[in-house]
């Protein structure tokens, strides 16, 4: 598919994303090179090994970042030109859930952004009780964030994402750091998700069951299509890389 992607002139909101010709750089590195894509999809992985571009292009694409060549549309927005457009749009969920935290309180951090996009004081306390409700945790309110758990923390911050009702909710590498029990139990609340997903991983179990994964290499996709056969190939590859001994190797 990667050759067959092409850029409607036209601006549709029912596409999840669209790229034509994204290159980005940071210190004369090709961090991202050429990337065109078009994705009508509602679950896509974005697959690699780390450092081929993921997080990246997670920026990118939620406008964090503006690409030094190319365009770059979520659901119609062009996130680079029209933030507050953007922020409307598209959540991300980072890694480390501690760089997203900042309020003592469950309550307090969920109706932050709510606040901000200028709900009064009732109404986001309402939103706030809706959210902790549809993932069953009303009796979060009053929780001191400090001492949640780290995929409890994960959750706090997936629930402030959806208190602001975007379309597309970027998740970038959320599993890192955490057990399996905790992996299966952020994934079923990753289903309840009511927004278009797009879940980058090094990880393929972790994107089984999406409609489409992209494989990121160096900046570049090297593989776009079903989830299957683009896990398989990656799997194989990775499995391939296992057998060598490049950490033995150092740069000159």
């Amino acid at each position: 598919m990667q050759g067959e992607a092409v850029i409607s002139q036209s601006v549709d909101p029912s596409v999840t994303f669209e790229m034509a010709g994204v290159s980005f750089l940071r210190e004369g590195r090709a961090l991202l090179t050429g990337l065109d894509l078009c994705v009508p999809e509602r679950r896509v992985g974005i697959v690699g090994r780390n450092g081929s571009g993921k997080t990246t292009l997670a920026r990118v694409l939620s406008g964090l970042v503006v690409p030094d060549r190319g365009s770059v549309r979520v659901c119609g927005v062009d996130v680079a030109e029209d933030r507050k457009a953007a922020i409307r749009t598209v959540g991300i969920l980072f890694q480390n859930p501690d760089h997203q935290i900042i309020f003592p309180t469950v309550e307090e951090e969920l109706g932050f952004g709510l606040l901000q996009a200028g709900a009064s004081k009732p109404e986001a306390a309402r939103q706030v009780a809706g959210i902790l409700a549809h993932f069953d945790k009303s009796h979060w309110a009053k929780a001191a964030t400090h001492q949640l758990s780290q995929g409890q923390k994960q959750l706090v911050c997936l629930m402030a994402i959806i208190a602001m009702a975007p379309k597309v909710v970027i998740l970038d590498e959320p599993f890192s750091g955490l057990d399996i029990p905790t992996r299966a139990q952020l994934t079923r609340y990753f289903d309840r998700i009511n927004a278009a997903l797009i879940h980058i991983s090094h990880d393929p179990e972790a994107l089984r069951g999406y409609e489409r994964v992209i494989w990121l290499e160096d900046g570049r996709i090297r593989q776009d299509g079903a989830a299957t056969p683009v896990l398989a190939e990656f799997t194989k590859h990775m499995t391939d890389l296992g057998g060598h001994d490049d950490i033995s190797d150092l740069a000159g």
